[in-house]
């Protein structure tokens, strides 16, 4: 993406975060790339990653957690579209639209609408699944 997209953060995003940090360090990136702590880690990585925890291709994928998000979102029905559709960074298609609403964030509405993901994923995540991040080896 070659614009700025600020992300608001559920409380329980901003607790992951702060305890990662104590894992990956003071630099730039959270998620650094295996071989140089000076780009990111790209979704190929994440995706080798859900192979090596059982899932097939067919299964999931990382882009398939935005689907997701977008799909429940939308069924949830208290969110605008435009809210949702800002949220995962798409650009309006309708050019007229789009020259209209560049500027739009829905700020509000997206600062609950995160919080309300993160409590629906936590509600429904089973503690067996659960992995701590300290547990997990390199």
């Amino acid at each position: 993406m070659d614009r700025p997209h600020r992300v608001p953060l559920a409380r329980q995003a901003i607790a992951l975060l702060r305890e990662l940090r104590t894992v990956t360090g003071q630099g730039e990136f959270l998620f650094p790339a295996v071989n140089s702590v000076r780009r990111p880690m790209s979704e190929n990585t994440m995706n080798a990653a859900l192979r090596r925890l059982g899932y097939t291709k067919e299964q999931v994928s990382v882009h398939g957690f935005r689907t997701m998000a977008s799909t429940l979102l939308n069924e949830m029905r208290r969110w605008s579209a435009d809210a949702i559709e800002r949220q995962l960074a798409h650009q309006e298609e309708d050019a007229v639209r789009r020259a209209y609403m560049h500027a739009a964030e829905f700020w509000g509405e997206r600062v609950e609408m995160m919080q309300a993901w993160a409590d629906y994923i936590e509600e429904t995540r089973s503690a067996e699944m659960a992995v701590p991040i300290r547990s997990v080896s390199r």
